[in-house]
């Protein structure tokens, strides 16, 4: 276990010291720090100042701020420790301190996120699906990666909820690598895409027509059933239009991409109510 950094001299805390860990240091610049400390304190007593501050508005910024940095680019960045931060960013800590405010807000997100950074993991894990759909096997996968075949495998699993943000990217250069031409046809690739097929993976054409790879919330057997619903609707209004003009169902099958049993279960169902609007305008 790493010791704690002992806080330079002329600080508060490497004057006051800390029970059973370290001892008051005495020298000049502590001790004019550390009455100059008290002397603040004192005056703002006395206004009714206090010296914490909601930690509400830190705590949005230091959520913001997670999204590319890791804990440990905050602590140095803030100068204050990654388990308070972590505390900060959970809502445990409610009160924090006027120069811990000021420190948090005056951080501004980097262009680039921390490689180290844990992000979600469903762009990554959707994207190796994709590929095994197509025939590219894990190895194939973990090589363009720069990974091991063991962690794209699990990846793909859907038992890790997170990755790094350094992998990430790179799965995302392998797909861009891959994704535009299928494996090369043979026994091993056809064995892949027949597991991925068996799981109901999707492959980079579909993802590329839907568009929502990386969304943890866009759900694709939902969408995809909505797709089929909207599909069978537009097909029926087809077989309902063809069936207006006294085409048969023969006929309206030469013309639309639907199974001839499907067509004449649609004409059977018009001609029944066709019936059925009849007896009810001679009743």
């Amino acid at each position: 276990m790493s010791r704690r950094p002992v806080p330079d001299h002329g600080t508060y805390a490497r004057a006051n010291g800390s029970p059973g860990y370290r001892e008051p240091c005495h020298c000049e610049p502590c001790t004019e720090e550390k009455r100059r400390c008290r002397k603040r304190s004192k005056v703002n007593r006395q206004l009714g100042r206090s010296c914490f501050v909601d930690a509400g508005p830190a705590r949005e910024h230091l959520k913001t701020l997670h999204k590319t940095m890791g804990w440990l680019s905050l602590a140095a960045a803030t100068e204050y420790d990654d388990k308070s931060l972590f505390l900060l960013h959970s809502g445990r800590r409610k009160k924090i301190t006027r120069a811990v405010h000021a420190r948090i807000m005056a951080v501004q997100p980097p262009k680039a996120a921390d490689p180290g950074l844990y992000i979600d993991v469903t762009k990554s894990m959707r994207q190796i699906r994709a590929l095994m759909a197509i025939g590219h096997s894990g190895r194939v996968i973990a090589e363009a990666a720069g990974s091991t075949q063991a962690r794209i495998h699990l990846i793909s699993s859907g038992t890790q909820p997170t990755l790094r943000h350094g992998l990430a990217d790179r799965i995302d250069d392998a797909y861009q690598q891959l994704s535009p031409a299928p494996a090369p046809v043979n026994h091993f690739s056809n064995r892949v895409r027949n597991c991925a097929a068996a799981k109901g993976w999707r492959d980079p054409l579909w993802w590329e027509d839907m568009g929502d790879i990386g969304d943890p919330d866009f759900d694709p057997n939902a969408s995809e059933k909505t797709g089929r619903t909207e599909l069978a609707a537009i097909r029926r209004a087809e077989v309902e239009h063809l069936a207006s003009f006294g085409l048969s169902a023969e006929e309206i099958d030469q013309r639309v991409d639907l199974a001839l049993s499907s067509i004449k279960a649609i004409l059977l169902e018009l001609r029944t109510g066709q019936r059925r609007d009849r007896s009810k305008a001679a009743a």
